[in-house]
Order: C-alpha cells, then sequence, then structure tokens
C-alpha cells in the first residue's frame, strides 16, 4: 500500500477509535473532574505502551542516534497536545456540551492547515480544500443543537473560547511534532515520550492543587471505570497510535482533515450506543463527510 495511502487510513482509524473514547468520556466527565479524568485516562494509555514496548525485540535500542531535541519537541508535544489540550476539552465539553462543542471542533483541521502552512511550509491542492470544506460543512450541519439551558451567557462564551483554545493545542502539539517523525523517530516510542511529559505534567499540576485528594482518587476502583476504562483504552493507547502514525505516513495537513471525521463517527456511535435519534441532519452531515473524505484521498499527494 502507498505510504501517504496508508497514512490516510490510519489518520481515518484514529478518528474512529477516538469517536469511540468521546462517546465514553461523554458519560464519565460529569462524575470525574476533567483534570482527573485527564490524567486517568494518560495513566491507563501509559500502562498499556509499557506493556507493548516489553514485547518490541528493540526496545529502547530502537532510540539510538535520535538527538536529545527530538526527545524535548516530543515532550513539548505532549505537554501541549495531551496534558494541557484534552484538560481544556474536558473544561468545555462540561461548560457548553457536545452540540457546541462539535461546532467549535471544527476549528481543528483549519488550525492544522493554518500552522503547517506556517511552520512545515504545506499546501493542499485546490481539491483537498473542496474536500476539508464538505467535511467541515458536514460537521456543521451535524452539531446545530440547542444550546444547554442551564448555562450562563457568560459560561457559554469561555467553554466556546476554552474549546477553540484546546483545538488550536491539539493541532500545535502534533504539527511540532512532525518533522521528528517525519525524520524516523518510532511511532510507539513517539506515543510514550509524548504520553510520558504529559502525564508528569499533570500530576504536578494535580499535586499542586487543593483538590489533589479528588484528583487522586481517580485511580481508586469505582463506578465509573465501567466507562473510563474503555474510553481510556480507546483514546490514550489505539488513537494515539494510530494518530501519530497517520500524521507521520503523510502530510499533516490531509492527516487533519481526515482526523476532523471524528465528529461524524461520534455521531453514529451515538446513536448506536447512547441510542439517540438519527435524524435527516446527521444523515446529511455523514454523507457530505464522507464524500470530503473521498476527495482528500482521491485527490492523492499536495
Amino acid at each position: 500500500m502507498n505510504r501517504h495511502l496508508l497514512g490516510q487510513v490510519y489518520s481515518l482509524l484514529a478518528a474512529l477509535t477516538w469517536a469511540g473514547a468521546l462517546v465514553l468520556f461523554k458519560q464519565s466527565v460529569e462524575k470525574v473532574p476533567p483534570l482527573a479524568l485527564n490524567l486517568f485516562k494518560n495513566g491507563v494509555g501509559l500502562v498499556l505502551l509499557a506493556v507493548t514496548l516489553l514485547v518490541q525485540l528493540d526496545g529502547p535500542l530502537a532510540l539510538r542516534g535520535f538527538p536529545l531535541a527530538d526527545f524535548g519537541i516530543l515532550a513539548v508535544s505532549g505537554v501541549l497536545g495531551i496534558a494541557l489540550a484534552d484538560t481544556v476539552l474536558f473544561h468545555s465539553l462540561n461548560l457548553i456540551g457536545v452540540g457546541l462543542l462539535s461546532i467549535v471542533d471544527c476549528l481543528y483541521t483549519p488550525f492544522v492547515i493554518l500552522l503547517s502552512a506556517v511552520l512545515l511550509s504545506e499546501k493542499l491542492a485546490a481539491a483537498q480544500y473542496c474536500g476539508a470544506g464538505l467535511i467541515l460543512m458536514g460537521v456543521i450541519v451535524s452539531s446545530r443543537h440547542e444550546p444547554p439551558r442551564d448555562r450562563t451567557r457568560a459560561q457559554l462564551v469561555i467553554g466556546v473560547l476554552l474549546g477553540a483554545l484546546a483545538m488550536a493545542l491539539i493541532a500545535l502539539g502534533i504539527v511540532l511534532a512532525k518533522p521528528v517523525l517525519d525524520g524516523g523517530f518510532p511511532v510507539l516510542w513517539a506515543t510514550v515520550v509524548r504520553m510520558a511529559a504529559g502525564t508528569v505534567a499533570l500530576a504536578g499540576m494535580a499535586a499542586a492543587s487543593p483538590q489533589r485528594r479528588q484528583y487522586w482518587s481517580v485511580f481508586r476502583p469505582a463506578a465509573v471505570w465501567k466507562t473510563s476504562i474503555p474510553a481510556a483504552v480507546l483514546g490514550s493507547y489505539l488513537s494515539m497510535i494510530l494518530w501519530i502514525a497517520g500524521f507521520k505516513l503523510t502530510y499533516a495537513s490531509v492527516a487533519g482533515i481526515l482526523n476532523q471525521t471524528t465528529i461524524i463517527f461520534a455521531l453514529v456511535l451515538a446513536t448506536v450506543v447512547l441510542k439517540e435519534r438519527f435524524t435527516t441532519r446527521k444523515l446529511v452531515s455523514v454523507v457530505l463527510a464522507v464524500g470530503g473524505v473521498v476527495v482528500v484521498i482521491l485527490a492523492g499527494v499536495p
């Protein structure tokens, strides 16, 4: 399979697994503080990554020859894209709900494209801009829901701003890591370095908080584990590896566009798992998004 096509497949699978994680996180975030939930999902992810590394034949030997600067860039990427971005994202979800957050989530692709152009000098073909437009149209159509009734206008504004900040941080984190991945840094080890750096940062924030006991209590067995553990496996392990692999094998701009289909997958999964109605509006959004994905892939390498 062509290298770029394989990267696009990984990017789509990353979107699908993250959508599954989001459906489960939606059931957890009202019971667990955002920072604690982020710390928990990263902790589970690190354990799974460590087990995976144990079965690698080369292990740490795979990191020979890579400069310390690469590790530093990946660490910064993890702090920005995992520790800060996901915590801010959970806060936004609490304030504005799934509907408005879905709209704000549209900012992810433009941020990736913008940052890729500024930092990586990447450009998209005209057809790929059309594909991106179709995906964004699908996301916007799917997310035109009523705002939460129990929130003030100020809370909505703050929630939207936090959601936009989360999208910018996620995009910046992965675009910063792109040159390191292009340099041959192993995908699994890159995932571990990013996750470890993000987890250390989160642990520091939790330890410094007056609510540290509440934050650390998330690691005690509880009913919420029924959703938070599967969400962590999907979101901090499978999706993370697939996401980074996608960015490694294809252009950051293309991977970012395909990652945007998460919201469409989330709509489908929410209908099946959460028994939400699959309306005509949702059907139109899925058709637009799938059409956009096809256009992006058929357009080839930019």
